[in-house]
């Protein structure tokens, strides 16, 4: 029998929600963007975003049970986002899927944010096979680990500061290119070449990553050169960032060999990345997984997929927020 989870993402800056069945196939998925409200900060404003969730939940959760033909009383639990993420932004999700629960008479389940987007290679089809290797690369996350399974998750390596998206972001703001910066940098990158040498943190040094000095790295030359070529800083910036991620990958591989290699987070619509991806799996004889280019950004499909791990064991999480990443409890 078929069953379908509402998923809700309220972690930073979009409001989504989806319905997703059993089989992972998506009915629907709908994002009210806020784009627009925080293009002015470059960046997330955080009290802004909340007040933009609050005005857009309801209606978009509306909106994406209308889509699925769905019914609340066909629904077999709610899955929604408890961290981690703005505390703000969180709030007004998890507060929202707990009032619908108790009305609804359903069982909400707080799913991990990075969990959803662990998962999110497999909507619409199976994809992932076990065990896996995923490189999870986001606006505020980066690491690397080793999947038994989707529920047996072991962490070998993660930033010591920065993320490689907020790099990104950065980057794309020295370099006058708005927000987000990530799709800007890596199209300006095309037009130029990688003729900086920019540091590789941490580039010998295990699996921990660390992008803080490449970032300042950029800021430093920005400052001290006077003819600047924007287009061959972008190129510079995404090569140095392809050789870190792309070597400890490597790295991780030949150490636990897997069935699949998997890139998940928003950085994983990098035409870039994807390119030096496939290189690398082709060499290793490993299978890449990547989801849709829609799902690899934040959205409410991959929290609604999340939950059936939970439900297909019986689990059901309190969807308290969680403010600090934990990876034990994926």
């Amino acid at each position: 029998m078929n069953e379908f989870v509402l998923g809700i993402e309220t972690s930073c800056d979009d409001t989504a929600a989806a319905v997703v069945d059993s089989k992972g196939n998506v009915l629907s998925s709908v994002v009210s963007s806020q784009l627009e409200i925080h293009k002015a900060f470059g960046g997330v404003y955080p009290e802004f975003a909340a007040r933009a969730h609050i005005t857009a939940i309801l209606p978009t959760i509306h909106e994406a049970l209308l889509r699925a033909n769905i019914q609340a009383s066909q629904l077999k639990a709610i899955g929604v986002t408890r961290g981690p993420g703005l505390i703000s932004s969180v709030l007004v999700g998890l507060n929202t899927a707990v009032g619908l629960g108790l009305g609804w008479n359903k069982p909400v389940i707080g799913i991990n944010h990075l969990r959803g987007h662990l998962r999110s290679a497999d909507l619409e089809m199976q994809r992932v096979q076990y065990p896996a290797m995923i490189l999870l690369v986001s606006g505020g996350h980066t690491f690397l680990a080793y999947m038994e399974s989707t529920v047996d998750i072991v962490l070998l390596g993660s930033t010591r500061d920065d993320s490689v998206g907020e790099s990104y972001d950065k980057v794309g703001r020295m370099l006058g290119l708005g927000y987000p910066g990530g799709p800007a940098v890596d199209k300006l990158a095309v037009q130029g070449k990688p003729t900086i040498k920019f540091p590789r943190p941490l580039l010998k040094n295990g699996l921990e990553f660390s992008f803080s000095g490449l970032k300042s790295s950029v800021a430093r030359y920005l400052d001290s050169v006077k003819e600047l070529v924007y287009e061959d800083i972008a190129a510079s910036f995404v090569q140095a960032v392809l050789d870190v991620l792309i070597t400890k990958s490597k790295l991780a591989l030949k150490e636990k060999p897997v069935k699949s290699f998997a890139i998940v987070g928003g950085v994983a619509a990098s035409p870039q990345l994807r390119e030096a991806a496939a290189k690398l799996c082709r060499n290793l004889k490993v299978d890449l997984c990547l989801p849709p280019l829609r799902w690899s950004t934040d959205n409410a499909a991959m929290i609604a997929l999340a939950t059936f791990d939970y439900l297909n064991l019986g689990i059901y999480k309190e969807p308290l927020p969680e403010l600090q990443l934990s990876i034990s409890d994926f």
